[in-house]
């Protein structure tokens, strides 16, 4: 696809929205350890594409690390509905064939990925994976894995592995990886949230008369 072909990358939330969500990661009220509004964004995109819905007890655990001090059922009502939709509108813009708007520029100049917002981005996808981890390899690990790399290698997470640190060292392939990110993420949705179109069947021949049947 040419840059003239491809389509505008859509925000999926307002940036006053986003702000809000910013402020309230960094406040005292949520843990040290939580993810912050990077990882966040990363980690509902892995959840828009991930192969099968999870509760949302279950991310709100992993997100926050535990349940932040929400001032009130209303604060708290907003907070996870900002979240929520982010998510949702990530799945309407990819099943669009659409492509999301990351919250960073496309570039690295000259930064290892792990020290840039694309780092802490892709390190939130994969927290996002490995809160379901058997649902994205269970059905084909080769595929999985293939679409996945990209993510693993500018999170900076497998650095320690040998093969990963090969491909971690070569700066012209993360940087094309980097400015393919939203093309990728639409990659993933196609792969794991649209079946493949069955085939339609074949009609059957009808037979010329007399076949098939003794004459008396």
């Amino acid at each position: 696809m040419s840059d003239a072909e491809a389509p505008i990358p859509q925000p999926l939330l307002e940036d006053e929205e986003l702000d809000l969500l910013d402020d309230f990661l960094d406040s005292e009220r949520v843990d040290a350890d939580a993810l912050d509004l990077i990882g966040a964004h990363g980690f509902l995109m892995a959840l828009a594409v991930a192969p099968r819905d999870l509760p949302a007890a279950a991310w709100v655990a992993e997100l926050f690390h535990g349940e932040p001090a929400f001032a009130d059922d209303a604060e708290r009502e907003m907070i996870l509905g900002l979240f929520e939709r982010l998510r949702c509108n990530a799945i309407e813009i990819l099943e669009a064939g659409g492509l999301p708007e990351l919250p960073f520029e496309l570039e690295l100049d000259d930064s290892a990925p792990e020290e840039t917002p694309i780092g802490d981005w892709c390190a939130g996808f994969m927290e996002g994976v490995f809160l379901d981890e058997a649902a994205w390899f269970t059905d084909d690990e080769e595929a999985a894995a293939t679409l996945l790399l990209p993510f693993m290698l500018l999170s900076g997470l497998f650095n320690d592995e040998p093969d990963m640190a090969e491909l971690a060292g070569d700066t012209t392939r993360l940087e094309g990886l980097v400015t393919q990110l939203p093309e990728l993420v639409l990659d993933l949705y196609l792969h794991y949230r649209v079946p493949p179109e069955t085939p339609k069947p074949k009609p059957r021949r009808k037979q010329p008369a007399g076949r098939g049947k003794g004459r008396r």
